[in-house]
């Protein structure tokens, strides 16, 4: 399997030995929350609409000071609140897909792509630095698959939001899904969380169509893995729910904002679309046992 570096922003991350109580902040949660929110671009408070950043993180008890992974940070939409809010005596690991996972997406997976993807953990963190700001959380980053050893039994909250389910489609290349759970289980402390904010599917739909590869996934699936993996299941809240998205066979959830993977060139489909609004999600909260 391919090394994959383990980049940090400061050193000695995992050395240290900080209880999740003896978080130093000294704003209330709330309001440290709420100024990392106000300080986002316009761009990202149109989608607040949509993604409920507050209530989210809320349901999911994420707090200053906590040492939180989040999967499959992409451009930083979520980093860019997280890094604020956590805080100086907080620490922020991005996690990427298992580098050897990335060629069965074909199509963009091209060698150009696969090449850049060798050295992922150290570009993320270089990107992530300018939004720390002056009092930001530490950085680092990692793949599913490569875990630097130390991680383990460190960190507070395992965040997934929308990624799981390129992690269930390819649950038969590689047990991607499962390991990547059973590795999320050994970084958490004790008692530490996993929030998961996931395009949903109806549970009437086909097991075929809500696999994954059209962005779906149903509640029971989701579920059934986290139980398998080791983990409680403790809550749900409908706060991302859209029962405006009644997606079935035919359907992809890139046919919705913000991507109109179909409609850019077709006005009337694209109003369709719209008026929908982004997609009906799941959000869960699971816990590793204490």
């Amino acid at each position: 399997m391919m090394a994959i570096l383990f980049a940090f922003g400061t050193t000695g991350v995992f050395a240290e030995d900080h209880e999740s109580g003896e978080h130093a902040d000294t704003a209330s949660s709330s309001d440290t929350l709420s100024m990392a929110l106000a300080a986002q671009d316009d761009d990202a408070k149109a989608r607040y609409q949509y993604r409920h950043p507050e209530q989210t993180l809320t349901f999911f008890g994420i707090k200053p000071g906590m040492k939180v992974g989040e999967a499959l940070p992409g451009g930083g939409w979520y980093t860019k609140i997280l890094l604020p809010f956590l805080g100086e005596s907080g620490h922020l690991v991005g996690i990427d897909y298992a580098y050897d996972m990335w060629p069965n997406f074909g199509g963009f997976a091209n060698e150009e792509f696969l090449e850049k993807r060798k050295t992922w953990a150290a570009s993320w963190v270089e990107n992530a630095q300018p939004w720390r700001g002056e009092s930001g959380a530490s950085v680092s980053a990692t793949s599913f698959g490569a875990f630097p050893a130390d991680i383990a039994g460190t960190l507070d909250a395992i965040l997934f939001f929308r990624a799981l389910h390129n992690l269930a489609r390819f649950e038969d290349k590689g047990d991607f899904f499962s390991k990547a759970l059973t590795e999320s289980y050994k970084a958490l402390k004790p008692g530490g969380v996993v929030g998961i904010v996931q395009h949903h599917a109806r549970e009437d739909r086909p097991d075929s169509w809500a696999d994954g590869s059209n962005g779906y996934l149903k509640k029971s699936r989701v579920i059934e893995a986290m139980q398998a993996a080791g983990f409680l299941y403790e809550a749900e809240s409908d706060i991302n729910a859209n029962d405006r998205d009644q997606a079935g066979e035919g359907d992809v959830v890139w046919r919705l904002p913000p991507t109109l993977g179909n409609s850019k060139d077709d006005p009337e489909l694209k109003a369709k679309m719209l008026e929908i609004g982004e997609s009906n999600r799941m959000t869960l909260r699971f816990r590793k046992p204490s």
